[in-house]
């Protein structure tokens, strides 16, 4: 099995797939045997990554591992999609091919009902639940000056996009809220990292309440969450898709 046989395996599984799918997932896929022969193979080309090898190997490098391998791949594969209508994106939850953005107003008029459209309420939530998370609703409703309702946030929780994350140590011990990798994944972004900053939105609209929740996240060093919680990210995070 070949670096191209590789490479025709995981094209074909994106394409089958009805989620991202991760590294992980993808080395999987194989056997040990049979990555290590794609290395192997990949060793003795020429030219780019091959040839990067190649010298390694004749340097005393140990070859490419299994995600190296995947990796490269992905890499190939992302190289093809150039010039045409879909795209290899990397999101939080792994790889998958989506339609480019600027072409959705035309792949749009093939589905005849109407895309689901959310409430100015429910959007002001999510966003402060994204970039200020941790938070309470109570906390939300103090910010956005009303009560958030309960269908706000049973809708958000329904839709995977927010979860519990913790109970705040203050009387009452009421429920923090933090986004998810379906978040994530459903609008297309890798990290939290990605969300434009909020003084942009202030400078575009004029909302005094974008102007008060301009407070940047204090991101934790580690860049692993645990579970299916999204922490904020570290600030070295890559923002952009890494396809190598």
């Amino acid at each position: 099995m070949g670096p191209g046989h590789i490479q025709r395996v995981v094209e074909a599984v994106l394409f089958a797939a009805d989620e991202p799918v991760s590294i992980d997932r993808l080395v999987g896929l194989f056997s040990a045997e049979e990555l290590g022969r794609c290395a192997g193979e990949g060793a003795g080309g020429e030219g780019g990554e091959a040839g990067a090898v190649k010298a390694d190997v004749a340097a005393g490098a140990q070859a490419p591992g299994p995600r190296a391998v995947v990796r490269e791949a992905l890499a190939a594969i992302g190289r093809d999609t150039e010039g045409h209508g879909y795209e290899l994106a990397r999101v939080a939850s792994g790889y998958r091919f989506q339609v480019r953005a600027e072409l959705s107003p035309w792949v749009n008029r093939l589905h005849r009902e109407r895309p689901p459209s959310y409430s100015r309420a429910l959007l002001e939530t999510l966003a402060l639940i994204a970039y200020r998370q941790p938070i309470t609703r109570a906390e939300v409703a103090d910010v956005r000056g009303v009560p958030v309702s309960s269908s706000i946030m049973r809708t958000l929780l329904e839709r995977g996009w927010v979860t519990a994350v913790g109970q705040r140590e203050t009387p009452g011990r009421p429920t923090m809220y933090g986004t998810t990798r379906a978040f994530l994944d459903y609008f297309s972004l890798r990290s939290l990292s990605q969300l434009p900053p909020l003084a942009e939105h202030a400078a575009d609209d004029g909302d005094d309440d974008s102007a008060a929740n301009s407070g940047d996240p204090n991101p934790p060093a580690d860049d692993a969450p645990p579970s299916n919680v999204v922490q904020l990210p570290s600030a070295d995070s890559p923002s952009g898709v890494d396809l190598g």
